[in-house]
């Protein structure tokens, strides 16, 4: 499962309905979810993808604490 987090907003969207696979580096990952949330890739350059110990991912905005 993909869990994304895109503008105050939260889906969960599933590898393969993104074409996402175990070995895909965090560009690609970014590239995939920027095409299944229609914007342009860059919007998700400052995004985090968070690899869960048990293979869900997740995309999401660097947090800033403090």
């Amino acid at each position: 499962m993909v869990h994304i987090r895109f503008e105050g907003h939260s889906v969960d969207v599933g590898e393969t309905q993104l074409g996402i696979t175990a070995s895909m580096n965090d560009v690609a990952i970014k590239e995939r979810v920027a095409r299944h949330l229609d914007v342009n890739s860059d919007r998700l350059g400052a995004y985090i993808v968070d690899r869960r110990p048990g293979g869900d991912l997740i995309v999401r905005p660097e947090a800033v604490y403090g």
